[in-house]
């Protein structure tokens, strides 16, 4: 890996690691996250986060969850889709939305795709069905699993 890749993680990847863990696909997918969260952590992946994940992560009921979510996108964010991107965000949600994909999540895959990112994350699996020619669209454990193949 030599330069920085960029990627972006969804509000259900943020709160993986807070779903039970008694079923193994979503222990899975919680370890790859927090792995994930490291790499960033360290400096080795570059985390883009945004508006709509803030809006998102404010809605969440939990304080304490909704409160660490937030602190580490704060403290490891090396790109930030903030609301002055707004139309342009919109025009490209807007274009997914056509394919079928909810409003949420088409501002999200809008949101990478305007910051560059190589790879979007996520755990929802109407997402990962969602295919486009400027990002790839991953689970966290599948995302490892390129990583390591490079």
């Amino acid at each position: 890996m030599g330069e920085y890749m960029r990627i972006y993680l969804d509000n259900c990847c943020y709160n993986r690691p807070y779903d039970d863990q008694s079923q193994m696909r979503i222990h899975q997918e919680a370890e790859a996250k927090l792995y994930i969260q490291d790499m960033v952590s360290c400096g080795q992946l570059e985390l883009v986060t945004s508006f709509m994940l803030d809006y998102e992560n404010e809605k969440n009921r939990n304080v304490l969850n909704r409160n660490r979510i937030g602190q580490f996108m704060r403290e490891n964010e090396s790109y930030y889709v903030g609301n002055e991107s707004y139309q342009i965000i919109e025009g490209g949600a807007m274009t997914i939305m056509k394919t079928g994909i909810k409003q949420k999540d088409a501002f999200h895959i809008a949101s990478a795709i305007y910051a560059e990112c190589a790879y979007f994350l996520t755990t929802d699996d109407r997402l990962l069905k969602y295919e486009n020619d400027n990002i790839l669209i991953v689970t966290p454990c599948e995302f490892i699993r390129r990583l390591e193949a490079d």
